[in-house]
């Protein structure tokens, strides 16, 4: 037999081999109904793996041998994901369930309860999985929900993830998204050899999924057995149905469709889900699995609640954060008793004390909780708290632990009641709580608390960004008066920082060339590091959109301000009293004459003498263009003056289209929006009418 013959032969043998180990671990994974046993698929699998080692050029992508990586990867690449993974708005009662509900049948004019698909809400970590013609290409992380990191080697040890899709005829490009989760047995067995071998022990199944996840070798990955279920597809364009299998893609239209069609082609879903028609069915649904949740093999802290139709889902559209078709209805967080053995208080960057709970430590939602906040006077008042009373513990949306409630039945014989402070703890000056707040607030502008927490929030990541600025250097630059405001950081030398505990000159030198760095970061981080009340960094990027110079933003009046879609009154308020203040007025000048951005790269009033085709137009952008990506015409739109948004309107001006445009354009096209192309676009940036 010729050599070429036998390499025909085994090419084929493969190929049967694959196939038979994909099938194989579909029934097992994804339908629970295994079709061969572990003694055959082990000596299929290790005849395939002979095939290949012996003929290297024979592995392909979604062959099952390359699950596991064979060397440690050095690091993640972030990747921009194609589709956002928004975070869930959370419910945490009935009425809030149906509030939502009533918003979506505002929004979409509807009388009739819109029908519902409930899902568990699996505790674990959101993953962007890829497949191009079916083939697994990339696996991410949620990340910030825009981008994540590519762990793809990471995700092809997860048994239950195909490398290829059960699609005869699969599209070019399609998107599943899901959730990666450690089972509750798992998870045990692995503390249990961690803490024979003298490790740490994980907090969580939730935690130790997502550490494993960012594991750099894949080998750890896959003896840690996780799992995964599926929950929603994303098709890029409407096209990209067109370019695979019609009759099966064609006809999904609803959530409960798409879940019914993902297991066809290879996934694991989870099975606990149901089609609601009323809010009596999602309420039985919740207080079903309230329950019968503690006997799953896995961890779940709520129920999702997505509207079943895509059209109506398209129709509500996002928020800045969140899906309007979907919510999560979350289960009461787990409550713990405990004893106060003392009250802190501490003083936020605005000036705000709050009182918190020193607790005698306790295991709380699979975590050690020592301290819990109290909020406020008023909720002392409420609690009527003393010092040895036992609390019950829980932890507020399954992140900050607060104390619920005291059990005054078994308060110890003389014990203390607690009063908040009239005298600010960290600088001694009087406090003041005004009639109107709960919160009671040092007004000293210079105490060390509030210069520490202002200083800590500019350097912070989301604002300048500030390497090697951490709580403990800031603590120390505010005790040794070398820094009182954040204007001072731009001020530092390297030899003052050697003068502190522990900074020696190459240390220092880094964090001053990091402190001079910070001035190229763009306007919007600049906005939200000034720490005005109420402004985040998904506020004051729209703000700085909208007023692209600190000098109109000052002037504007707070009508002006509220008048930016989701920014309400409380903030504009709070903007343009901060801006009224001598004293941050003060603090601006300087900070601008240390170079720091207040203007956007392109002043609108500058793009609308320049280029009054675009200033002030609002543009949707769609399809692939021929030269530019996406976000570079986005940009170069947004340098001109004008608008884009990522959903067509009757307000739009302009739809940028590129090849599969998808249901933007038809859209467009049936709401008379003008439509134009690449080339179109740049000729209207380049137009000038002087």
């Amino acid at each position: 037999m010729s050599q070429i013959m036998l390499n025909l032969e085994l090419q084929a043998r493969a190929i049967e081999l694959r196939q038979l180990l994909q099938r194989a671990s579909y029934a097992y994974y994804a339908l629970d109904a295994p079709t061969m046993e572990d003694a055959i698929y082990d000596a299929l699998y290790r005849e395939l793996q002979e095939i290949e080692v012996q003929y290297p050029q024979l592995i392909t992508a979604d062959s099952p041998t390359q699950r596991v990586g064979e060397k440690p990867s050095s690091n993640f690449v972030s990747v921009q994901h194609n589709v956002p993974l928004f975070s869930l708005e959370n419910a945490f009662s009935s009425d809030n369930v149906e509030s939502w509900q009533e918003r979506c049948q505002k929004g979409l004019e509807s009388q009739a309860f819109l029908d519902s698909v409930c899902e568990l809400k699996i505790d674990g970590s959101a993953i962007a999985l890829t497949y191009e013609h079916g083939v697994l290409t990339r696996g991410a992380t949620r990340g910030d929900g825009t981008s994540g990191e590519d762990i793809t080697s990471n995700i092809k040890t997860i048994r239950s993830i195909p490398l290829r899709l059960n699609l005869e005829n699969p599209p070019a490009h399609l998107e599943i998204r899901g959730e990666a989760f450690l089972p509750i047995a798992v998870f045990d067995q692995i503390n249990q050899e961690r803490s024979q071998q003298g490790e740490s022990l994980f907090a969580n199944p939730r935690n130790a999924a997502a550490g494993t996840l960012r594991q750099l070798d894949s080998r750890i990955v896959a003896q840690r057995r996780l799992d995964f279920f599926a929950y929603t597809i994303h098709f890029p364009s409407s096209s990209a149905k067109e370019s695979g299998d019609k009759e099966n893609l064609l006809k999904i239209s609803s959530q409960w469709q798409a879940l019914e069609f993902l297991q066809q082609i290879g996934f694991r879903v989870n099975p606990n889900k149901k089609l609601c028609q009323s809010l009596p069915e999602l309420q039985e649904y919740y207080d079903h699995w309230s329950t019968e949740r503690l006997k799953l093999p896995y961890m779940t802290d709520g129920m999702v609640i997505k509207l079943n139709e895509f059209s109506q889902q398209e129709n509500l559209g996002f928020t800045q954060k969140t899906p309007r078709w979907a919510i999560a209805w979350k289960y009461p967080a787990e409550e713990m008793p405990t004893i106060i053995e003392s009250v802190t208080v501490q003083v936020g960057r605005t000036g705000t004390l709050t009182p918190v709970a020193e607790l005698r430590p306790v295991l709380l939602a699979g975590t050690t909780v020592s301290r819990a906040t109290l909020h406020n006077s008023d909720r002392l008042t409420e609690l009527d708290l003393h010092i040895g009373d036992t609390a019950i513990v829980r932890k507020a949306g399954e992140i900050i632990p607060e104390v619920v409630r005291i059990l005054p039945e078994l308060r110890p014989k003389g014990a203390t009641r607690f009063v908040m402070p009239s005298h600010c703890p960290e600088c001694g000056q009087a406090v003041v709580k005004p009639e109107n707040e709960a919160a009671t607030r040092c007004v000293n502008w210079e105490c060390p608390a509030i210069v520490c927490g202002a200083i800590g929030h500019w350097v912070s990541r989301d604002a300048l960004d500030i390497n090697g600025v951490g709580e403990k250097l800031v603590r120390q630059l505010v005790n040794a008066e070398a820094v009182r405001s954040v204007a001072d950081l731009y001020e530092l030398t390297s030899e003052q920082l050697q003068k502190l505990d522990r900074l020696g000159q190459k240390s220092a030198d880094k964090i001053i060339a990091a402190i001079a760095q910070s001035t190229s970061k763009p306007w919007s981080r600049v906005l939200y590091g000034l720490g005005i009340r109420h402004v985040g960094s998904v506020n004051a990027q729209n703000i700085a959109d909208n007023f692209p110079n600190v000098d109109l933003l000052a002037r504007a009046t707070p009508e002006a301000i509220a008048s930016i879609f989701g920014i309400g009154e409380e903030i504009a308020q709070s903007i343009s009293e901060w801006f009224r203040k001598e004293t941050n007025q003060n603090l601006v000048q300087r900070l601008q004459e240390k170079g720091l951005q207040f203007v956007s790269a392109k002043n609108i009033e500058q793009a609308i003498a320049m280029n009054p085709n675009i200033a002030g137009q609002i543009f949707v952008v769609t399809g692939t263009l021929p030269t530019l990506k996406r976000d570079q015409a986005k940009d170069l739109i947004k340098a001109a003056g004008g608008k884009v948004t990522d959903s067509v309107s009757k307000k739009t001006h302009y739809l940028v289209v590129g090849e599969d445009a998808g249901s933007k354009l038809d859209k467009a096209t049936s709401l008379g929006v003008k439509c134009i192309s690449e080339e179109e676009l740049l000729q209207l940036l380049e137009s000038n009418p002087q």
